[in-house]
């Protein structure tokens, strides 16, 4: 009976192990310029509110992408200059 439990024990602290592993997520940056409309993550000096982009690919509109693949997807690291 001893050895059944200490068997159970023993898969479910591997399960556990793998899933925390899965769920740890890559490292993002901010991409901005590739987020389509009500597809954006957060606020801009526009609105306050994520997922109010009002159309696409807005210059200053932004989405959290893995890192290093932003500029292949077309966007930009740094945010726009402001105008005024």
């Amino acid at each position: 009976m001893k050895n059944r439990q200490a068997l159970i024990a023993a898969a479910l602290a591997t399960v556990c192990a793998t899933a925390a592993a899965a769920d740890k997520p890559a490292e993002q940056e901010k991409c901005y310029g590739i987020a389509k409309a009500g597809q954006n993550d957060c606020a801009t000096g526009t609105h306050g509110c994520a997922s109010e982009a009002k159309s696409d690919n807005l210059a200053g509109e932004w989405k959290f992408v893995a890192k290093g693949t932003c500029e292949k997807a077309g966007g930009k690291t740094a945010a726009p200059a402001k105008t005024k």
